[in-house]
C-alpha cells in the first residue's frame, strides 16, 4: 500500500508541477478542470446516479469550468459569488454535520447531485483564480489545508480522547477527535508565521494568503486562519458523510493507494472559495 501511495504521488507531482509553474496558465487550468470533472464522475457514483448520469455530471462540470473561463470570471469574479459560496459552505456544512447520514438521505438524489456539481465547479474557479494571483498565493492556500490535515492526523493519533471525552463526529467519522482539530489549527498557525517571514526575506513577486491576512493586522489574520482550519475539517467530514451514506470506503479507486479524486480534494472544496472570499474583502 505504501509503495502504491508513493508511486501515485510521484506521478501526480510529475503532472501538476510543470503545469503549476508554466508561463501559460492553460496547462494548469486544463489539468485541474479534468481533475474536478473526475471528481464529478465520482460524485455521481456516490449518489447512485448510475453510469450515464455520472458521465453527464463530469461533462457538465468540465463545461462549466470552460464557461467561467470564457466569461472572464477567472480574471474578474463577481464578489457576490464568493460571498454566496462562503455562506453556503458554512450553512451546508453545519447542517450536514448536525443532521448526520440520515439527514443527507432526506434530500432528493437529483438535488444532492446538482449541489455537488455546483460546488466542484466553484472550487475549480477558486483554484484558477488563486493560480492567477500567483504560485506563492496558491501554494500557501494548498499547504494550509495539507498541514492542517497532517497535524490533525498526528495529534489525533497521539492525544485523541485525552483532553476531550466527546468525539468530534462519531456517526460520520469515528476516528476523528477534537485533539486532532486543535493540532491542525496549531500547525496552521506555525505555518503562517514561517511563511510570512519567508515572504518578508525573499521579496517574492506575489503575496501569500498569510501575508495578505497579516498585512491587515493580527486581529484579522488569527480568526481567519482559525476559520480556514475549521472549514478544512468540515470539507473532510462532509465527504466522509456522503461516502458513509453510499456505503463506500473511498470515492473511487482511480488513485491507487489514495482512493479517489474527492478523497484528495475534499478539504479543498470549501477552503479554496473561502480563501477567495476573504481576499476579496481584504
Amino acid at each position: 500500500m505504501l509503495k502504491q501511495r508513493i508511486i501515485t504521488a510521484l506521478v501526480l507531482l510529475a503532472l501538476l508541477l510543470p503545469a503549476l509553474f508554466a508561463v501559460n496558465p492553460w496547462p494548469f487550468m486544463a489539468l485541474t478542470a479534468v481533475m474536478m470533472a473526475t471528481g464529478a464522475w465520482e460524485w455521481g457514483r456516490l449518489n447512485a446516479m448510475g453510469p450515464w448520469w455520472s458521465w453527464v455530471g463530469a461533462l457538465w462540470t468540465l463545461a462549466m469550468c470552460g464557461l467561467t473561463w470564457r466569461m472572464g470570471w477567472v480574471h474578474s469574479t463577481p464578489p457576490l459569488l464568493w460571498l454566496v459560496a462562503g455562506a453556503g459552505w458554512v450553512l451546508l456544512g453545519a447542517w450536514m454535520i448536525q443532521r448526520g447520514v440520515s439527514g443527507w438521505a432526506v434530500w432528493s438524489k437529483m438535488l444532492r447531485w446538482s449541489v455537488g456539481l455546483f460546488l466542484l465547479a466553484l472550487a475549480w474557479l477558486a483554484l484558477a483564480k488563486a493560480h492567477l494571483r500567483g504560485v506563492n498565493f496558491l501554494l500557501s492556500v494548498l499547504v494550509l489545508v495539507w498541514v492542517a490535515d497532517v497535524f490533525a492526523y498526528f495529534f489525533g493519533r497521539a492525544f485523541g480522547g485525552r483532553w476531550v471525552d466527546v468525539k468530534l463526529a462519531p456517526s460520520i467519522s469515528p476516528g476523528k477527535s477534537w485533539e486532532g482539530v486543535f493540532g491542525g489549527m496549531l500547525g496552521v498557525f506555525v505555518l503562517a508565521l514561517i511563511w510570512v517571514e519567508v515572504d518578508r526575506h525573499w521579496d517574492l513577486a506575489d503575496m501569500s494568503f498569510f501575508s495578505l491576512l497579516f498585512a491587515k493586522g493580527a486581529w484579522l489574520a488569527w480568526p481567519a486562519l482559525l476559520f480556514m482550519s475549521a472549514m478544512s475539517v468540515v470539507g473532510d467530514l462532509v465527504e466522509s458523510l456522503v461516502k458513509r451514506s453510499a456505503g463506500m470506503k473511498d470515492s473511487s479507486a482511480l488513485l491507487p493507494g489514495h482512493g479517489g479524486v474527492l478523497d484528495r480534494v475534499d478539504a479543498l472544496l470549501p477552503t479554496l472559495p473561502l480563501a477567495m472570499m476573504l481576499v476579496s474583502w481584504i
